[in-house]
């Protein structure tokens, strides 16, 4: 008789196998071609557009830039700590060249989603937007029961990914650097989001704009500070990265080995994990922006792949292989804080810590109003106070649960909401490179 976490584990190994992988790498792949590379050739337009802060113009809930902010709300997270240092732990240092190709061709399949968010978005009886793949699946591919598919597992992915998760790893790390109990943790974490979940987008929009910026320079910089103290050890860290991305990791006295395979499946797994592209969760953020542009709103939400995986998840890879700890036998957040530490004793747990307590936070802002969004197209607008306080009690119990179940739950879920999305993307990735044209052309995005 199998336990709930054997079970868990088995799902997820059937979910996130070969077809799952494909589908991700070939969806992007086929975004890629069909858009022209639109990731490398418009990622300098792209970065105008954040950075530039153009007055919002047209219909939304939320400006561009929140909408932004929101969405790296819900993506810079335990991903960019714990996500990067399991997936070494599982997968070895291969593992962080599959994130980066995942980010890579991602960045496209994010592109894409928010095209179509924007473009399929209709506004809701009390004047809020409503956009996504719930949206696009049923008006634009003529799937209703699929779009009612993912809006069911969005509903249900958003207790994983965005909430048990982030209060776990933060418990775990709150319990080991200052013996806090974790449910002590789950209540203060629960309640500090119903602070702002229960004011909706408009105050999830100012409370991201705000935190995400200053939390994500702040960890930046500390990793920038390690990796030039470890400069010497960079070329060396980036050669594991590539060795073992296409031969096996040896077995070491903390680290079982990794085939190639297991490098693959843990990169890429945990690559959507951190970046969300292909899950549709991002596309739900976007949809509230004030815009009259579906292309201008796909172009920002691409650079959102751009900041979290290539550049947030990789300092964080290599500040743990640079450390040469990477194989110590530690895991998740753990492994992260004992290579901060290592570098910058004294300090160092203390950021990884900080950090993860207020990633994690961001991320709960984030999914709530995807997981909201969803269940509110399945059940109207009526379900929209239950789901946060529901949300916000799930909060709690995920830090009490063991980290082993609670990852291969996310990781499950995760899949079961990318496959329908991953199935409207490629349907209607000639109306995504038509309307791209269409905006070029026009000079709309000057």
């Amino acid at each position: 008789m199998l336990n709930l976490q054997e079970l868990m584990a088995q799902l997820n190994a059937f979910v996130w196998g070969p077809v799952m992988l494909a589908l991700l790498v070939g969806t992007g792949l086929w975004l890629s071609l069909r858009l022209k590379g639109i990731q490398l050739r418009c990622l300098p337009r792209a970065l105008r557009l954040v950075f530039g802060r153009r007055p919002a113009a047209g219909a939304g809930d939320i400006s561009p830039f929140q909408a932004l902010t929101t969405a790296l709300a819900a993506t810079i997270g335990t991903g960019n700590i714990a996500g990067v240092a399991t997936a070494i732990y599982l997968g070895g240092p291969g593992a962080i060249f599959w994130m980066w190709l995942c980010a890579l061709v991602g960045m496209a399949t994010k592109y894409a989603e928010a095209v179509l968010a924007v473009h399929f978005r209709e506004q809701l009886p009390d004047g809020t937007m409503q956009g996504g793949p719930m949206r696009y699946l049923s008006v634009g591919l003529g799937l209703p029961w699929l779009g009612l598919l993912f809006a069911l597992m969005g509903s249900v992915a958003a207790f994983g990914i965005g909430s048990m998760v982030q209060s776990n790893s933060v418990a775990v790390a709150l319990q080991a650097s200052f013996q806090v109990p974790p449910l002590l943790t789950g209540l203060g974490l629960g309640l500090a989001s119903a602070l702002v979940i229960l004011g909706g987008i408009h105050r999830i929009g100012r409370v991201t704009e705000k935190l995400v910026p200053l939390m994500a320079l702040s960890y930046m910089v500390a990793a920038l500070v390690i990796l030039l103290k470890n400069a010497a050890a960079i070329p060396a860290a980036l050669a594991l990265i590539f060795s073992h991305a296409f031969a096996p990791a040896a077995a070491s006295a903390g680290f079982a080995g990794a085939t190639v395979a297991m490098a693959i499946r843990f990169g890429v797994a945990r690559g959507v994990f951190s970046n969300e592209a292909g899950l549709g969760s991002a596309p739900i953020a976007h949809a509230a922006a004030r815009t009259d542009s579906p292309v201008r709103q796909g172009l920002i939400a691409m650079t959102g792949v751009f900041f979290d995986t290539l550049i947030v998840c990789s300092l964080t890879a290599l500040v743990i292989l640079t450390s040469g700890l990477w194989d110590s036998g530690e895991r998740s957040s753990a492994l992260t804080a004992l290579a901060f530490e290592a570098a910058l004793p004294g300090a160092g747990a203390l950021i990884v810590t900080l950090g993860l307590v207020v990633f994690a936070y961001s991320t709960m802002l984030g999914w709530a109003y995807y997981g909201e969004q969803c269940i509110e197209y399945v059940f109207g607008l009526r379900a929209r106070l239950p789901y946060r306080l529901l949300f916000c009690l799930v909060i709690v119990w995920g830090a009490l649960e063991k980290i082993g179940l609670v990852w291969d739950f996310s990781d499950a879920m995760n899949g079961a909401m990318a496959i329908p999305n991953l199935i409207g993307l490629i349907g209607l990735s000639g109306l995504v490179a038509r309307l791209t044209r269409q905006a070029f052309a026009s000079g709309e995005l000057r």
